[in-house]
C-alpha cells in the first residue's frame, strides 16, 4: 500500500504545469543552437581515409576541412585563417577534392585555389585575380585540375563561366567556353573523355541542361564535344562515370528525376518510377548516387517528402532498398564495401554516417551536434496534405508543440508561426531541426511548407509555380494555416509567418495581400521585384523570367507584385533580419521597406547585421535573430516569456 501511495505522489509531482502557449520554459536554448552545433556539408573519400567539412558558428563562421583516419581518428585539416569555401554562383558547392592524401581547396577571402599536404601548411596555386573556382576534379595523366572558372575581372559586366585546366605550377588552360553556366565536370576512368554540364539564360539548372561529352586531345584541350542528353526543358543531374567507363547521368524527362545510362551511343532508362533522384542544383558537386562497383549504384531518392538509401544493379535495373532510421539523406560517396553520406531523421540531427554494405550496420562518425535532448520536449512531425486554390492540393509538416513540462489552459490554442522556405525552388524536411523545436518547445506551433514550386513532387509540382511567384506559395501558405485553424489545432488570431530569401518575399506578399496573417518576420526577403531583377548576381539575374516574366517586357506584373509597391496595404507588425553584405538580396530592398512601415505607423524592427552575407554564419547572430523574433512575437500576441531575452526596439509600438 505504501509504494502505491508513493508512486501516486511522485506521478502527482512531475505533473505538467498549467501555463500559456509561449511561456513555456524550454531546454533547447538559443545558446544550444549555436555554440553546440556545426554544419556538416561535403563528403569525399580518399582510400582508407573520409573527409567532410565542417561549418562553425563558433568560429565566425568557418568551414573547416576535416579527416578520419581508419584508425578512427579525427582531426581538422585546414587550420585557422583558412575557410573553406567557393562563391562561384554566389552559392557556392563542391569546394575541396583530395587526391592521395593532399587536399585542394577553394579558400573563401581570396577566392585562390591552395595545396595543402599533411602537416604542412596551405600553398596557392592559382594567382591573385578575381577569378573563382569549384567543381573540381584531378586529371592525374596530365597532374592538373579540371573545374569551373567564373571570372570577374571586367567591371561592370557579368562574369564569365568557363571549364578550365589549372596547372599546379599555375598555369591554366581554357577548355570550354561559350555557355553561360557550367557545372559536373567530369572525367573518364582511362582519362580520354571528359562530361559536363550546361545551361544558359534564362533556364536554371532544374529547369533545362545539357549534357555534354568530349573528348581530350593531345595536347590537353578539348575535341569532338557532342551533346548527348538534356535541353531548354530536361534537367540533367551528376553525371558519373563508372569504373567501366560507362556514363550514368539522372534526367526528369518523364517529369521524375530518374537515372539513366549513355553508352554506344544509346540512353537507357535504369529507374523508371514516381520518385525525384535529384535535388534542385543550387550547390555544385550535389550527390545522390555513386558507385560501390561498376555493376552496382548506391542512390537515394524521395517519395512523398521522405528520402531512402537503395541499392541499384546497373545489369538487371533491380532497386532494392537498404534499411536506415533516416528520412533525409544526400551527399552519397561510396567506395567497395561501403557508402558515406548525411543523414538525419525526426529524433537525430544530421550526422555523417558510414553504412556497411554487407553487414548493413550503420556507423555515425559525426553528429552536427553532441546534444541530446530529451524526446518529451520533442514535436514530432506530422506531414499533412490539404486542399489549396484551384482546386489542387499542397504539402506540408505540422509541428504541434511539445514540452513534458508543460499543458496550456483549457481552451486556449497556440499560435501558429508558418514557414516558407527558401529558394523557392528547394523544400523543407521532417529532420530534427532545433530552430524549429526552439518555437515548439515554447508552446508555439510550426506548419513547415512544401508550398507549390517545391522539389520532390515531380517536375509538374516544381512547375506549379512557374510564372505565379507570389501567388501559388502564398495561397498554399494561407490555406495551410487556415487548414488548421479549421481543425481546432491554433489560434486563428495568432498567426505569424516567417521565411527567408524566397521565403522571405512569400512571408511579406501574404502580409501585404492578404489578411490571413497577424505578424511576420523576414529574414534578408525579397520586397521589390524589380531590384532583384535588376539588382542580383549571374546565377540568379534571369531567374524571375520563369518565376513572374521577363524584364522589362512584363514590368507591370513586377510592379503588381512587389510588397514595397503595396505598404498601404499592410498593417501588421513585420520584424526584419539582414546580412549588410549581402549580394543576393541587398539590404536597400530591407531598408527601403522598413522605412515605409516605419512612415506609415505600422509596428515595425529593423534588425542588421555587419559582416553577414545571404544567410547567417556567426553564432552571436543566429542567437540573436532567433530571441529578437521570440521577444518580438510575445510583445505582439501578449503573452510572458520564461527566460530574459535581450528586447529588441519596435517602432509604432502603442
Amino acid at each position: 500500500m505504501r509504494l502505491i501511495v508513493e508512486l501516486r505522489t511522485l506521478e502527482h509531482m512531475i505533473q505538467p504545469e498549467v501555463a500559456t502557449y509561449g511561456s513555456w520554459k524550454s531546454p533547447i536554448t538559443t545558446d544550444l543552437i549555436t555554440a553546440r552545433t556545426i554544419g556538416l556539408g561535403q563528403i569525399v573519400l580518399d582510400g582508407e581515409d573520409i573527409y567532410w567539412s565542417e561549418l562553425r558558428p563558433s568560429e565566425q563562421g568557418r568551414t573547416v576541412v576535416v579527416r578520419r583516419s581508419p584508425n578512427n581518428q579525427i582531426q581538422d585539416v585546414t587550420s585557422a585563417g583558412f575557410n573553406v569555401r567557393t562563391r562561384v554562383h554566389e552559392y557556392g558547392g563542391n569546394s575541396f577534392f583530395v587526391v592521395d592524401g593532399t587536399v585542394y581547396f577553394s579558400n573563401f577571402a581570396d577566392q585562390r585555389i591552395y595545396r595543402q599536404n599533411v602537416n604542412t601548411q596551405p600553398q596557392p596555386i592559382t594567382p591573385e585575380v578575381p577569378v573563382r573556382y569549384a567543381d573540381g576534379v584531378f586529371d592525374r595523366q596530365r597532374q592538373r585540375i579540371i573545374c569551373v572558372s567564373e571570372d570577374h575581372s571586367i567591371t561592370g559586366h557579368e562574369p564569365t563561366n568557363t571549364l578550365v585546366s589549372l596547372g599546379l605550377e599555375g598555369d591554366s588552360q581554357q577548355l570550354v567556353s561559350g555557355d553561360d553556366f557550367y557545372a559536373s565536370p567530369r572525367l573518364s576512368p582511362d582519362g580520354s573523355r571528359l562530361a559536363w554540364l550546361a545551361w544558359n539564360h534564362p533556364n536554371m539548372p532544374w529547369d533545362g541542361t545539357q549534357l555534354w561529352v568530349g573528348e581530350i586531345l593531345g595536347d590537353g584541350s578539348l575535341g569532338n564535344s557532342q551533346q548527348i542528353a538534356g535541353g531548354v526543358n530536361e534537367s540533367i543531374f551528376q553525371p558519373e562515370w563508372s569504373s567501366d567507363g560507362r556514363l550514368y547521368f539522372i534526367s526528369d524527362r518523364t517529369g521524375w528525376w530518374n537515372l539513366y545510362r549513355w553508352q554506344d551511343g544509346e540512353i537507357q532508362a535504369l529507374t523508371q518510377i514516381e520518385a525525384e533522384f535529384g535535388r534542385p542544383q543550387w550547390l555544385l558537386g550535389m550527390s545522390t548516387y555513386a558507385f560501390e562497383s561498376a555493376n552496382r549504384i548506391i542512390c537515394t531518392y524521395t517519395q512523398n517528402g521522405i528520402w531512402y538509401l537503395a541499392s541499384l544493379d546497373t545489369t538487371t535495373s533491380q532497386l532494392k532498398l537498404l534499411p536506415t532510421p533516416y528520412t533525409d539523406i544526400s551527399g552519397i560517396q561510396a567506395s567497395p564495401g561501403r557508402v558515406v553520406f548525411r543523414a538525419s531523421s525526426p529524433t537525430e540531427l544530421t550526422s555523417i554516417v558510414q553504412f556497411d554494405l554487407a553487414t548493413e550496420k550503420l556507423e555515425v562518425l559525426r553528429r552536427s551536434s553532441d546534444v541530446t535532448i530529451d524526446p518529451g520536449y520533442l514535436s514530432v512531425p506530422q506531414p499533412i496534405e490539404y486542399p489549396t486554390a484551384n482546386g489542387q492540393t499542397a504539402y506540408a509538416i505540422f509541428y504541434p508543440p511539445q514540452n513534458r513540462d508543460y499543458t496550456a489552459p483549457n481552451h486556449e490554442k497556440p499560435p501558429l508561426i508558418v514557414k516558407s522556405h527558401g529558394g523557392p525552388t528547394a523544400s523543407t524536411s521532417s529532420s530534427l531541426s532545433f530552430s524549429i523545436q526552439y518555437w515548439t518547445s515554447r508552446g508555439i506551433a510550426v506548419l513547415d511548407v512544401n508550398y507549390g514550386g517545391s522539389t520532390g513532387y515531380g517536375r509538374e509540382y516544381r512547375q506549379r509555380l512557374n510564372g505565379q511567384w507570389g501567388i501559388v506559395d502564398v495561397d498554399d501558405c494561407v490555406f495551410g494555416a487556415l487548414y488548421l485553424v479549421e481543425q481546432g489545432l491554433v489560434d486563428g488570431e495568432r498567426l505569424a509567418i516567417s521565411g527567408g530569401s524566397a521565403g522571405g518575399y512569400t512571408t511579406l506578399c501574404a502580409l501585404t495581400f492578404r489578411n490571413t496573417f497577424k505578424a511576420g518576420a523576414s529574414y534578408y526577403g525579397v520586397s521589390d521585384l524589380e531590384a532583384l531583377a535588376r539588382d542580383t548576381h549571374k546565377f540568379e539575374s534571369r531567374y524571375l523570367d520563369g518565376l513572374i516574366g521577363a524584364y522589362p517586357e512584363q514590368r507591370q506584373i513586377y510592379q503588381q507584385r512587389s510588397p514595397i509597391n503595396f505598404t498601404d496595404n499592410l498593417n501588421c507588425p513585420v520584424i526584419f533580419f539582414q546580412g549588410l553584405e549581402d549580394k543576393i538580396v541587398p539590404p536597400n530592398q530591407t531598408e527601403a521597406m522598413v522605412t515605409a512601415l516605419r512612415s506609415k505607423g505600422v509596428p515595425v524592427a529593423y534588425v542588421p547585421f555587419a559582416g553577414e552575407q545571404h544567410g547567417f554564419r556567426k553564432a552571436e547572430n543566429i542567437k540573436k535573430s532567433l530571441e529578437a523574433e521570440l521577444y518580438f512575437y510575445s510583445r505582439i500576441f501578449s503573452f510572458e516569456l520564461y527566460e530574459s531575452i535581450e528586447p529588441v526596439i519596435i517602432e509604432n509600438l502603442g
